[in-house]
This record gives structure tokens, sequence and C-alpha cells, in this order.
């Protein structure tokens, strides 16, 4: 696999997610913090770092330096659903 087409695919997916907040904020403030308040819970935080470690590890060798932009975008969005799941009402 091309890794610069690799890389595209989750600096996109990123860039979407940025902006959805970002308007998101404009018709209701307030709502990024709640957003991305999975950035200070630990508990979240730790299973995202897990989670894009291993997918440092595992997708390394395949697409190379590309495994990085992966492991971002699927490192937080685990930490996302962790935090979640953790704080429903």
């Amino acid at each position: 696999m091309d890794t610069g087409t690799s890389l595209l695919v989750p600096a996109i997916v990123i860039a979407a997610l940025v902006i959805k907040v970002a308007f998101g904020e404009l018709r209701r403030p307030g709502s990024a913090r709640r957003h991305w308040a999975f950035a200070t819970d630990r508990n979240a935080l730790a299973g995202g770092v897990i989670v894009a470690a291993a997918t440092v590890l595992l997708g390394w060798h395949q697409i190379g330096p590309a495994a990085a932009a992966w492991a971002l975008l699927i490192g937080a969005l685990t930490a996302g659903l962790i935090h979640e799941g953790t704080h429903r009402s």
C-alpha cells in the first residue's frame, strides 16, 4: 500500500471531525469542551494509548509512518468511546 494514500484517509477523517466539532461549537457554545472531555479522563486516555500503541506495532511493517496517523485516529476514537461508556447518565 502506498504510504501517501494510506496517510490521506486518516488525515481527512481527523479534519472532518475537527470541523464537525467547530461547527457544533458555533451552534452551541461549550459543546466542544464536552466533546473533548475524554482528553482529561485518565482511564479513557490509557485505553486510547494502548490501542494506538498496538496499532503502530502491528501496522508499522505494512504502511510505515502512516501507521502513526492511523494510531492517532483510532486511539482518539477509542478514548472517546471509553469516556462515553463510563460517563453515561
